[in-house]
């Protein structure tokens, strides 16, 4: 024995509670973080275009403010649930809702669809990307397995 007592902040195989940094690695999700990356700038976008819709297009505020802002949360709000699927199909909804506001703003028809093509190519490129990645990290545990 060395005497010195183990690092009880270190990572690794020895400690069940702490991950080690490749396992780590493996569990980042490139489609959950693009997909908050785009329901951010969209509650942004969102929370900018209630002014507009009181300002410019002469909507009531008591129409406005839940309308913009209540959508700008709702993509926060999603953007926080997306370790599950269910925050997923939040993502979608709020696209929906984004173009819908078209109906009150004719600018909205064109940003919310801009959105959904933004979150569409997200959700689509990160589900492709976690499953190279699977694929990846499995022909590397099989690899390391052989040696």
């Amino acid at each position: 024995m060395s005497g010195t007592a183990p690092d009880p902040t270190a990572s690794g195989p020895g400690r069940p509670d702490r991950p080690d940094p490749d396992e780590r690695e493996r569990q980042k999700s490139p489609r959950r973080g693009m997909c908050a990356a785009v329901l951010t700038l969209e509650a942004i976008t969102l929370a900018l275009s209630t002014p507009v819709m009181i300002a410019v297009a002469d909507i009531r505020p008591a129409v406005a403010l839940p309308a913009g802002l209540g959508v700008a949360l709702v993509c926060l709000l999603a953007a926080g649930t997306l370790r599950s699927e269910r925050g997923y199909a939040v993502g979608w909804a709020v696209q929906v809702a984004a173009v819908a506001l078209g109906f009150l703003v004719t600018t909205m028809f064109f940003l919310g669809a801009i959105f959904a093509l933004l979150w569409g190519t997200a959700d689509r490129l990160g589900r492709r990307i976690e499953r190279e990645r699977a694929e990846a990290f499995a022909r590397y545990d099989a690899e390391r397995g052989e040696a």
